[in-house]
């Protein structure tokens, strides 16, 4: 089934982390990636290491959209890979997160019915983390209840409450929240995810590896078993785990400005896989803004020392902090408030705000970027190429009209304005690159950068 995907980019092009700056990682995660010897396996445990952290970050949460509804740190991933496709090393991650279920029950069997799992769930409180690598094993589960366990992990996914009802008992998750790493193949896949149309298509992370790693002589035989990597780094997830849950809840945020970059690339960047996909695919890329934010406050947390991250990163930000404290009266500025006065106070102390480092921004809206690439990938899969059926809106003279205008190497903002002035719409012109790319005529290099292939 995995051919389904030649006519998009190969694997080079979909991979994640040798597009990450090692250096603006949390020490953690390079720890973590340092267990891998293929760029295929380091993608893969960057993912598994990310669903895994985001069940040990209880209490942290950031709002979004207009209602200020709340999101937690909980992903729910899907690894997509043949056998013998180093996906197995996914389950370093698992050992992370056994530290957590140790001291605290985090972990829910990836093999249980689903009352089994509303019951898991149930006694954790409603949070918990299933990691299941044997895609055998969910697959005779699915068979039978595939349509309810997707309809459960759909609102696990936006924390909306979980509700059964029997002849014996009923019972409501009211705030569920979720983490879920699975790894299997496309028909285990499709057993979850139906159909794009299928709600839970834009909720949950896909990664597609297309191909095989060549054998590996690191498996026939090994000195001092299991890694010590993976729990040493559950041990310091157990701190932050600890320090958040006697915290209670805490406000994460993105700042102003790393707010208006994310809305930019949303509104541009992302038009290219709209325009290539058509409208189905639009809930993937709203969606993707909270999955990129959850990124970001996941590798936050994993840096550990959370007051290191506090500060606000918006100079303006504590200049305006510091004119409203000069401006209160003496006798509430003196009473010991936490007001902030200089760039050395943390402005958290101020309004319980722990804000995004731009380091961790900039390497969450890069994996975003990647994955929705995947996501792209997994959706040509399902879908079958149908979306490739589109009439064509303007005749293809105005087609080489407007490739002509352009130069040899265009950024997608350029595209997208040529066009508009000529009257073509962002859907249309972005469906028209697509076309371009599967017909030799332009390049990709780089995510939103093209380039005329002579």
């Amino acid at each position: 089934m995995l051919t389904n995907l030649n006519r998009m980019e190969g694997q080079e092009d979909l991979r994640i982390v040798e597009h990450l700056d090692m250096q603006k990682l949390p020490e953690s995660v390079q720890q973590m990636l340092s267990l891998a010897s293929t760029p295929e396996e380091r993608d893969i445990i960057l993912i598994a290491t990310l669903a895994a952290a985001s069940a040990c970050v209880p209490n942290l949460y950031f709002t979004y959209g207009p209602t200020g509804k709340k999101y937690y740190a909980n992903l729910q991933c899907f690894i997509l890979a043949a056998a013998a496709s180093g996906k197995g090393i996914a389950n370093q991650a698992l050992e992370m997160a056994r530290v957590i279920d140790e001291q605290y029950p985090l972990l829910i069997a990836g093999d249980s019915t689903l009352a089994a799992f509303y019951k898991a769930l149930e006694e954790q409180g409603g949070v918990g983390y299933m990691h299941e690598s044997e895609g055998s094993v969910i697959t005779d589960i699915w068979r039978t209840s595939a349509a309810n366990y997707n309809t459960a992990l759909r609102k696990a996914a936006e924390h909306e409450p979980i509700s059964r009802n029997r002849v014996k008992d009923a019972s409501e998750i009211k705030n569920p929240r979720l983490s879920m790493l699975l790894t299997g193949t496309f028909g285990q896949y499709k057993a979850l995810v139906p159909s794009v149309e299928n709600g839970y298509f834009s909720r949950l992370l896909t990664v597609v590896i297309k191909g095989t790693n060549p054998f590996d002589k690191r498996y026939v035989s090994s000195r001092g078993g299991q890694s010590a990597i993976p729990r040493i780094i559950g041990q310091k997830l157990l701190r932050t785990y600890e320090a958040l849950m006697n915290a209670g809840e805490c406000e994460w945020s993105l700042t102003d400005a790393q707010k208006e970059r994310l809305g930019e690339h949303l509104e541009t960047e992302y038009g290219t896989l709209i325009g290539l996909l058509g409208e189905n695919f639009h809930s993937a890329v709203i969606r993707m803004a909270v999955q990129i934010e959850r990124i970001a406050m996941i590798l936050t947390a994993m840096r550990g020392d959370l007051s290191l991250t506090s500060q606000a990163h918006d100079k303006e930000t504590r200049v305006q902090q510091r004119e409203k404290n000069e401006d209160m009266p003496d006798n509430i500025r003196d009473k010991g408030q936490n007001y902030a006065t200089s760039g050395d106070k943390n402005i958290a102390e101020v309004h319980n705000t722990i804000f995004c480092a731009d380091e961790d921004y900039e390497t969450a809206e890069m994996i975003g970027n990647k994955l929705l690439m995947h996501l792209a990938a997994a959706y040509r899969m399902i879908d079958g190429d149908a979306q490739d059926v589109v009439p064509e809106i303007k005749p293809i003279d105005q087609r080489t009209i407007l490739l002509n205008l352009l130069p040899e190497e265009f950024e997608s903002k350029l595209l997208i304005a040529e066009a508009q002035s000529q009257g073509i719409p962002q859907s249309t012109v972005m469906r028209w690159c697509g076309q371009w790319i599967d017909r030799g005529i332009l390049c990709r290099p780089s995510y939103g950068h093209y380039k005329k292939i002579a």
